[in-house]
């Protein structure tokens, strides 16, 4: 599995300023309904059910919400670049500016372990978050996440 399997150009922005978890959930329910169809209200009400059971903020200015859903049939990414870092809960009580949520098949098991362990093991690396904070571009930020990876294959 590489993260182009899994992110759509389509569903990686960059936002200005977020006000809230909430809101940032609301954003992604957004750009998964354009880019993978999905019910955005499902999306934000599964992410916001998984972030109840503890926060997803990994540290180093990156969070990680992810959820299942049993109305989709793969994983699918989604890659949000904050301007203004948001406070998120994280386990270092940084603000957040990297995120990168992933929405896995109910019954997904292991792709959805893998999926993120993938995407935990990109966005961590330092040189990774410098690019990625160096860049505002959606396409250049799809391109940075996708084929750094590729390289690495």
């Amino acid at each position: 599995m590489q993260i182009s399997d899994i992110l759509k150009p389509e569903a990686v922005k960059t936002l200005g300023a977020c006000t809230s978890k909430k809101r940032l959930f609301h954003d992604l329910g957004d750009i998964a309904a354009g880019a993978y169809d999905l019910d955005t209200t499902t999306v934000i009400n599964a992410l916001i059910e998984r972030e109840g059971l503890g926060p997803t903020g990994v540290g180093h200015g990156i969070a990680l919400p992810h959820a299942r859903l049993d109305s989709i049939d793969t994983v699918c990414g989604m890659f949000l670049r904050l301007e203004k870092p948001l406070d998120f809960d994280a386990v270092d009580r940084q603000p957040v500016d990297l995120i990168f949520a992933l929405l896995a098949p109910e019954d997904a098991g292991v792709e959805h372990l893998k999926a993120l362990a993938l995407v935990s093991r990109t966005i961590r690396d330092a040189d990774m978050q410098a690019k990625l904070r160096a860049n505002a571009d959606a396409a250049t930020l799809h391109t940075i996440l996708t084929e750094t990876q590729a390289q690495a294959a």
